[in-house]
């Protein structure tokens, strides 16, 4: 029911193209199964987004969330025994990244998120892929290119735009 004005539409367009910029790896169009995984990807994270909106205990609410999450990573483990393997240190550090770390994030977004208007909580979302683009720059020394330098750019003004603009 929010209604953007021109400012913060130019900002969220100006965050959309940039993304479109990032994500789009030598502008070749992704298999039909990956663009189906992303999008639905970003509809589960719209959706666990509008239900946090109403979460009173955003550290119960993201503790039942990981439980519910469970019996379907079960079920993705025993479909891959056999054809997966499994190196000890690998494994610890995706429990520490997905138990600990995910989970701090999502409490923190629970959190933050009843304070937030619809609209720039979306906008933000559109951060997400620069912060990972640039933590793989800094942490596994992976190149820095103009094509990453102008779309996170214009992904963070636009978020910028969105969220400064006055209503």
């Amino acid at each position: 029911g929010e209604r953007l004005r021109l400012l913060p539409s130019i900002g969220l367009l100006a965050a959309l193209a940039g993304l479109g910029v990032l994500l789009i790896p030598g502008f070749e169009t992704p298999s039909l199964l990956a663009g189906g995984c992303m999008v639905g990807a970003g509809l589960a994270w719209g959706i666990y987004s509008l239900l946090g909106k109403g979460a009173s205990n955003p550290t119960e609410a993201t503790a039942g969330n990981f439980l519910r999450a469970v019996p379907f990573a079960a079920v993705l483990a025993l479909a891959t025994t056999g054809t997966a393997t499994i190196d000890r240190t690998g494994a610890l550090y995706a429990a520490i990244s997905g138990a600990i770390t995910s989970g701090l994030g999502y409490v923190l977004w629970y959190a933050v998120l009843p304070r937030l208007k619809a609209t720039s909580a979306a906008t933000i979302q559109l951060s997400v892929p620069v912060l990972a683009t640039l933590g793989g720059a800094t942490l596994l020394a992976e190149p820095v290119t103009g094509r990453l330098l102008m779309a996170s750019v214009a992904i963070i003004g636009g978020i910028a735009l969105v969220i400064t603009s006055k209503r």
